[in-house]
């Protein structure tokens, strides 16, 4: 196995797909950044600049289709070594996928074959348990495992509070506390990323992940800004998702910071995130409990006690109802494709009657 491909990653599992995909004249290839249209993607020979074959174009149904950082691709290079053309994504083994932002129902990956997340908060203005809450469902979904990051340490004087706060949400996720312009915890972060492992970094704006992964490279390869004081925001730093190699083995993709944070999926990163309210569900004495007034609830007894955080459900609530919605827009989403696809078929029986007559056939 060539030495560079194994430390961007590449193992077993993916030359399984590769010898099955028996790409003719094609190299292995990452994706490390993508730009309107044209991809930055390393190979075992170095860098390439890839843009997607007219067969991939014409055969993606939907963004998902379409390569993401941190993705594998077969691509097929030019004589002179510098431009490819992408003709195949691999099977992903994990992807942080969020709802596009928008009025639009599409599917957006944040980033692609990840093996840990790193959910970074501020420990500043930006810390908030209901936000933690709904990234841990999206990361639960994406198949990488969570770790909660909270940063900004030296902001913060008293952490009993959060980690108090933590304990009702976390349910045995690694948590670290750190602290970019300090150094504190980057051996931590350091831990979960070894030789061939990818970590994404997901946050709000102004959180610091550019800075601690500056801090974990060793060296200023992410722009940083001041935040306002007030809020803690600031202007995106990172614009375009990236992955970079640590010199130690391992690799980070960064991410720009997210406005908005929709979830896109089923209901099993829900009921993983909020496994402590699953759990009292099943015990309700009607299996369909909508956990109102209905008797025997479980769920309302451990509210009525305090056993339960009555914000804690209504977060858990107001994402049941957000992935229903998706579900139905997805629905809905769906039957509009069929109802175009099969207007084109009509179309073109009527071409073809037209053609069959005015030649005689």
């Amino acid at each position: 196995m060539n030495g560079l491909l194994h430390n961007l990653g590449w193992n077993d599992y993916w030359q399984e797909q590769w010898d099955a995909l028996a790409a003719v004249e094609c190299r292995p290839a990452r994706v490390t950044r993508e730009d309107r249209g044209q991809y930055q993607l390393v190979c075992a020979a170095g860098d390439v600049t890839g843009e997607l074959s007219g067969k991939m174009r014409n055969t993606a149904r939907s963004r998902s289709d379409l390569p993401a950082v941190g993705d594998w691709v077969a691509v097929r290079v030019s004589d002179a070594g510098e431009i490819g053309l992408v003709e195949a994504v691999l099977s992903r083994t994990s992807a942080f996928i969020r709802k596009a932002p928008g009025g639009r129902t599409e599917e957006q990956i944040v980033a692609a074959n990840i093996d840990v997340v790193f959910l970074v908060m501020g420990l500043d203005h930006d810390y908030n348990v209901r936000r933690l809450e709904r990234y841990l469902t999206l990361a639960w979904d994406s198949g990488a495992s969570p770790v909660i990051v909270l940063n900004k340490a030296d902001l913060c004087e008293d952490l009993e509070p959060c980690r108090q706060e933590l304990d009702g949400v976390a349910f045995g996720v690694p948590v670290c506390v750190t602290s970019a312009a300090d150094g504190v915890g980057l051996g931590d972060l350091r831990a979960h990323v070894g030789p061939g492992r990818t970590a994404g970094f997901v946050g709000s704006s102004g959180v610091g992940k550019s800075t601690l992964i500056n801090a974990l490279l060793g060296e200023t390869r992410q722009t940083v800004r001041a935040v306002r004081e007030d809020d803690s925001h600031g202007r995106h730093t990172t614009t375009r998702r990236e992955l970079l190699p640590l010199a130690g083995g391992g690799l980070l993709i960064d991410t720009p910071g997210m406005r908005e944070i929709q979830l896109w999926g089923d209901e099993s990163g829900v009921q993983q995130t909020f496994r402590d309210i699953e759990s009292l569900a099943v015990q309700c004495r009607f299996h369909d409990c909508q956990h109102g007034a209905e008797p025997g609830c479980a769920v309302r007894a451990a509210l009525d006690t305090g056993e339960l955080d009555a914000g804690r459900f209504q977060s858990y609530q107001k994402l049941q109802r957000e992935l229903r919605y998706l579900a139905m827009r997805q629905d809905e989403g769906a039957r509009s494709v069929e109802r175009k696809r099969w207007r084109q078929i009509h179309k073109e029986a009527r071409r073809l009657r037209k053609w069959e007559e005015k030649h005689g056939r």
